[in-house]
């Protein structure tokens, strides 16, 4: 089993949605971890409200948190990948090797969310599932 850390600046959107496919459709092989760099403190409430209600996806456990949460955990973090360039330009102490390390400059939905409608809401938040679980059906095809 390989543990996946998934960051992004705020850890309150695209980080929590690819945690979420990753734990839910993928559980067998990787256990997937989130965090921000200047996380938000929460998740958004419309992504949360779409992944328990469409997909179905249990978010009890899921919380906005900073990666320095991962420092001294005792769990090993055998890849991390940064879903916005925000993250991925940071510099995180727990990266493991430069080869672990992937990068997905995914757009951030909740800029976008406040001056929607539920159904503009339902598409944007529904867009950036699909490119992030592309990714992830790609990224676990080429995974050795």
């Amino acid at each position: 089993m390989k543990n996946i850390l998934f960051v992004c600046t705020g850890n309150s959107a695209r980080s929590i949605i690819a945690e979420s496919i990753i734990n839910n459709e993928y559980s067998n092989k990787f256990k997937a971890y989130s965090a921000g760099s200047n996380p938000s403190g929460r998740i958004n409430e419309d992504v949360k409200k779409f992944l328990e209600k469409n997909k179905n996806y249990d978010l009890s456990n899921y919380r906005s948190k900073n990666f320095e949460n991962f420092l001294d955990n005792g769990i090993k973090i055998d890849h991390v990948v940064t879903v916005c360039n925000n993250a991925n330009n940071e510099v995180c102490p727990i990266w493991p090797e430069k080869s672990q390390i992937i990068h997905w400059d995914i757009e951030d939905p909740v800029s976008k969310l406040s001056n929607s409608n539920e159904n503009e809401k339902n598409i944007i938040i529904n867009n950036t599932f699909n490119h992030i679980y592309r990714n992830i059906i790609d990224w676990i095809a080429n995974e050795k």
